[in-house]
């Protein structure tokens, strides 16, 4: 006789195939939480994506809605197949994709092009694609392996090691220059190195190297010390897309002025991507914004949670710093719209527009599935 499953009751319990083990094991509720996060930036790029083809004198009105729903149905089949296919095999895709983006990272000096003064992307076709992107999840991948092989063999270099990889990393990133990337890569570093229980000297070594390079690059970059002194003296400098997303964010108040009422997006030239949330209070008012952040919050809070609760050692420091790149980036963001931090061209998690950053994001969403996913021994007893 078979049974169904009381939960799912076209799941046998007795017939088992690998979708249904998949979803047995996986976290719903994250996955959940994705796929909203996911359909809310797909919702949004409607609303931002007539005035962003306006300025740029695009044809298509959602020339970038189009695009970005197809990054979307990438990335979230990404996401599910990274998760479908384990732990360990997502642990080596992590490696491969480290040495992958630190071997175009090296290359786009020669194939790279220029935006805004950084050499940070490559052509391909009509889309470009930002190696740092996904060398940020595949280096926290990278670093939990080796802390993990050291817990196993002391007599492993490993810190050395990891440490070499960073310096190299973080070097390529500032020939770019991409200092967003880095600060984000180093508090995904900090977060694994405190799960890891390493050393507080090591930690502080790294965050007094961290504050050396920030020291150094406001002092040789141009562009960086405009952002900075943009924002500590607005009076001075260019604000203009800093004072423009908090007058959008001023005339939406409590409830907004409705789906495609916005008016401040015509002139906001990142409404679409980095001040994206700026046009998301303006239309759909600041309650619907906190339901939003609530959500973001809450897929890292529950990797957090897991983390906390995982056996594994590396899947512990790999959940852990995944979940840090994702919500330091979400806070940075929201920093920069509320005028609380100079500009990073840093996008909103899974909401603004952007192939590699969103491709990037769901990659990192898929390995923390996959590292989260319920299977023997994973959890502690009673979990």
């Amino acid at each position: 006789m078979t049974f169904l499953n009381a939960s799912n009751p076209f799941v046998s319990r007795t017939h088992r195939t690998p979708i249904g083990e998949w979803w047995r094991s996986v976290d719903q509720i994250q996955l959940g939480i994705l796929i909203i996060l996911i359909g809310a930036g797909l919702i949004l790029s409607m609303a931002a994506s007539p005035a962003a083809t306006a300025r740029l004198d695009y044809g298509n009105p959602f020339f970038f809605l189009y695009r970005h729903a197809f990054f979307a149905a990438l990335g979230l089949g990404g996401a599910i197949f990274i998760s479908f296919i384990g732990p360990n095999w997502a642990r080596r895709l992590g490696v491969v994709a480290l040495l992958g983006s630190m071997a175009l990272l090296a290359a786009l000096p020669f194939i790279g092009f220029e935006v805004k003064g950084a050499v940070r992307w490559i052509r391909l076709g009509a889309f470009s694609l930002q190696p740092s992107e996904f060398a940020k999840p595949a280096f926290i991948v990278f670093a939990a392996w080796m802390f993990s092989v050291r817990k196993r063999d002391p007599n492993v270099p490993s810190v050395v090691i990891v440490f070499g990889v960073y310096f190299v990393l973080i070097a390529m990133l500032i020939t770019q220059p991409d200092f967003g990337q880095s600060f984000l890569i180093t508090l995904g570093f900090a977060a694994v190195f405190f799960f890891a229980g390493l050393s507080l000297g090591w930690l502080l070594a790294l965050m007094g190297v961290s504050l050396l390079g920030a020291v150094a690059a406001y002092m040789a970059l141009p562009h960086v010390r405009d952002r900075v002194t943009a924002f500590m003296s607005p009076n001075s400098a260019d604000s203009y897309q800093t004072d423009k997303a908090l007058e959008a964010i001023a005339n939406g108040g409590l409830l907004g002025r409705g789906p495609g009422e916005g008016a401040i997006k015509y002139s906001l030239p990142d409404g679409h991507t980095d001040f994206i949330f700026a046009v998301t209070v303006e239309e759909f008012g600041f309650l619907i914004s906190v339901v939003l952040i609530v959500l973001l919050a809450t897929f890292v809070i529950r990797a957090y949670r897991s983390a906390l609760r995982l056996n594994d050692y590396f899947s512990q420091l790999a959940v852990a710093g995944l979940a840090t790149l994702v919500g330091m980036q979400m806070v940075i963001n929201l920093f920069v719209n509320l005028n609380m931090a100079p500009s990073k061209g840093m996008t909103l998690p899974f909401i603004s527009y952007g192939g590699s950053s969103l491709l990037s994001l769901c990659f990192t969403a898929g390995l923390i599935l996959a590292f989260t996913a319920k299977r023997p021994g994973a959890y502690g007893y009673g979990s």
